[in-house]
């Protein structure tokens, strides 16, 4: 079982990046998938999950209106497009699975308090002001 982050990079403020999850070892399709970020010295914050029926998604005040989550079970992916950067954004980008068939509340319950079942290593964004 794995998950494994990319398309992190530096980006100047305002720019845009496109993040990719890509499970193995497993099908994403009956789980709800949500991405969080650490930035140094802060705590981890979720920022996004998506449903397994892609019917539902969350995200954190920071990043409404900013940031778009979507997943392609067919392909065993989940993506994150982050628009309007902020320096504020710069952080350890991660993606995490939870079983999904469960109330939507939950699960952002469970993104809020970072409990999820499977863990990415991470991906990078820096955002230059």
């Amino acid at each position: 079982v794995q998950l494994v982050e990319s398309g992190g990079g530096f980006v100047q403020a305002g720019g845009s990046l496109r993040l990719s999850c890509v499970a193995s070892g497993f099908t994403l399709d009956y789980y709800a998938i949500g991405w969080f970020r650490q930035a140094p010295g802060k705590e981890r914050e979720g920022v996004s999950c998506i449903s397994f029926s892609e019917s539902d998604t969350y995200y954190a005040d920071s990043v409404k209106g900013r940031f778009t989550i979507s997943r392609d079970n067919a392909k065993n992916t989940v993506y994150l497009q982050l628009n309007t950067l902020k320096p504020e954004d710069t952080g350890v980008y991660y993606c995490a699975a939870v079983g999904g068939l469960r109330p939507w509340d939950t699960i952002v319950l469970l993104t809020t308090r970072g409990e999820y079942d499977y863990w990415g290593q991470g991906t990078q964004v820096t955002v230059s002001s």
